[in-house]
């Protein structure tokens, strides 16, 4: 088990105590008890199944790093936790995706238009929880931080658009500049970037010192996400939490499939755009293994893997060029959450 994984265990019960005050019911008439307890049973699923807990864990850490207090920023980070939530239920539901953290999706147990509807009731409780900031921070923070939420939140939707965009029109002209644009929306600012800039606005930061922030969470981000699409290749499915070859079922555009469409010859490269162009529900087990097959045949699986590399470094690099962060504990934790986002097995 990588060292980080006991710094995301020590974090995650904070920030799970402060979302669980805002995962009440709402207050119905006696008559509808049973909607308004189907209602929250249904909000409060995916929080409950507790992911990673990387995001929040980089809001309450880079706050810490640059002398903050940690407790200010546990609002902060609970919102950036409960915004996971409401934007993989309706991923799941957008990617028709099997599971989540190792049970069914939302929308295969309750339907699509439930599901959908118990990710806006999150997405809702989210702005409330980054409301609530103002009884910590005093307005000024409170609006900055709203504000770069908006920022990104929005950012990763246009990542979001041209990934499905692509995908349902199965382009195959796709190069690693193409897959870093849907990265760099989807992942840089929203899971790495984001996370450590709303900690240090916590903690105080000036324009230039949150400048810096992008440096680090640029290639950490693009680092985070090429694992993760390994993992869904190569992975252990009972680690991982989704199913093994599940961005192949859903015609996914990664830095893997880029390189073995360049890479792949005559009737490979044909058999592989035959698989690519089958409805999600037409492909086969035999399918994806074909495909990963070929992407170890071609080097694509080892191509990602040493760019991830390449970036972890980078990352790296950039980060002890932070000067303005405090020799502490949470530094060193920031340090091995580098290596980890290159070195985890789920």
């Amino acid at each position: 088990m990588h060292p980080f994984v006991n710094v995301l265990m020590e974090k995650k019960p904070i920030v799970w105590e402060e979302i669980k005050k805002y995962l009440t019911p709402q207050e119905v008439p006696p008559k509808y008890e049973d909607i308004k307890n189907f209602h929250i049973k249904m909000v409060k699923d995916y929080p409950e199944r507790q992911g990673k807990y990387v995001r929040p864990t980089l809001v309450l850490l880079m706050c810490e790093a640059m002398g903050g207090d940690p407790n200010k920023a546990i609002k902060t980070a609970a919102a950036m936790q409960t915004s996971e939530d409401w934007i993989l239920i309706h991923d799941d539901f957008e990617d028709d995706s099997e599971e989540r953290r190792g049970r069914p999706a939302l929308h295969k147990i309750y339907g699509r238009e439930l599901a959908i509807n118990a990710g806006d009731d999150l997405h809702i409780r989210m702005w409330k929880i980054l409301r609530d900031n103002e009884k910590v921070l005093g307005p000024q923070k409170t609006f900055e931080i709203m504000d770069e939420f908006y920022k990104m939140l929005l950012r990763a939707t246009i990542g979001q658009t041209v990934e499905i965009k692509w995908t349902k029109e199965n382009k195959i002209d796709f190069t690693d500049e193409d897959y870093f644009f849907i990265v760099d929306g989807k992942t840089v600012y929203y899971t790495i970037a984001g996370p450590m800039r709303l900690g240090a606005i916590v903690a105080g930061a000036t324009r230039e010192q949150l400048d810096a922030i992008f440096k680090v969470g640029t290639p950490l981000g693009r680092c985070f996400q090429i694992k993760d699409d390994l993992l869904n290749l190569i992975g252990d499915e009972k680690k991982y939490g989704k199913e093994i070859g599940g961005d192949i079922i859903e015609g996914k555009r990664t830095l893997m499939l880029g390189h073995l469409l360049r890479s792949a010859k005559d009737d490979d490269r044909k058999r592989i755009i035959e698989i690519l162009n089958k409805p999600r529900e037409e492909k086969t087990q035999e399918d994806v293994f074909e495909v990963i097959e070929l992407m170890k045949k071609y080097g694509s699986i080892e191509y990602g893997q040493k760019i991830a590399e390449r970036l972890a470094k980078e990352a790296m690099e950039n980060f002890e060029k932070l000067d303005f962060l405090k020799e502490n504990k949470a530094k060193e934790q920031l340090r091995m959450a580098i290596d980890f986002m290159l070195n985890r097995d789920k």
